[in-house]
């Protein structure tokens, strides 16, 4: 598994072939992308509508003919409207999705808020090959089921505080996740977001959850 941050919270991860966008916002002040260098993506995922998670996932799907839209189903007719019933497919939380290939998604609880239908994480893989990118949230137990049904290789958790968990919070979802890695996100993009690598480090020591934590730099990719 092949997993690049663009800053804030997007990622691009490519499994076994197939690749997908995680919250699209390309023009972030962390790390600046144009629609146009993911023309080729298969999925984008959204979380929820806040301008910085569904950022440029229109834009992308205009260039990348083949892509096709995952997302809570007020978001996914959203976006319909704009490109075509057929580029999205609109679900609920805890619905799988099935995806060609023997690949599918989840969309999963997420304690934030959302101006079209319920905020959500994701889950997304095939085999062992699967990831769990939290979206905005805060910790919740239901992280336990997550971890105990998908079993995710890497987790992408916000720790940036505010308006998601800190690092105290994202070390004890690591905790009931278990996943192999996990990757910080949603941070230092603004004043606010407060919370650093460096703190959830030494929080996840403090508990003494062992999932090797990857830091990522924006723009940076690493193979797992």
């Amino acid at each position: 598994m092949k997993v690049r941050w663009l800053g804030h919270a997007a990622f691009y991860v490519e499994l076994e072939g197939v690749k997908v966008l995680v919250d699209p916002w390309l023009d972030n002040p962390a790390y600046r992308s144009k629609p146009e260098d993911f023309a080729d993506v298969d999925y984008i995922v959204v979380t929820h509508d806040h301008g910085d998670h569904l950022g440029n996932a229109i834009e992308v799907l205009k260039v990348s003919p083949k892509a096709k839209l995952v997302a809570i189903y007020e978001i996914a007719s959203y976006v319909a409207e704009r490109v075509g019933q057929e580029r999205a497919i609109g679900a609920n939380i805890g619905g799988p999705i099935k995806l060609p290939g023997g690949f599918f998604a989840v969309l999963t609880e997420a304690l934030h808020s959302s101006s079209r239908g319920a905020p959500t994480g994701v889950v997304f893989g095939r085999g062992e090959e699967v990831f769990y990118h939290a979206g905005d949230t805060g910790v919740f137990y239901g992280m336990t089921l997550i971890g105990e049904l998908y079993r995710p290789k890497v987790a992408m958790l916000p720790i940036g505080g505010h308006f998601t968990m800190g690092p105290r919070e994202a070390a004890l979802a690591t905790e009931l996740l278990k996943p192999r890695y996990v990757i910080p996100m949603h941070y230092g993009t603004f004043p606010v977001l407060w919370g650093t690598p460096q703190e959830f480090v030494e929080e996840l020591k403090r508990r003494g959850v062992k999932t090797e934590v990857v830091v990522l730099k924006p723009g940076e990719e690493v193979s797992l």
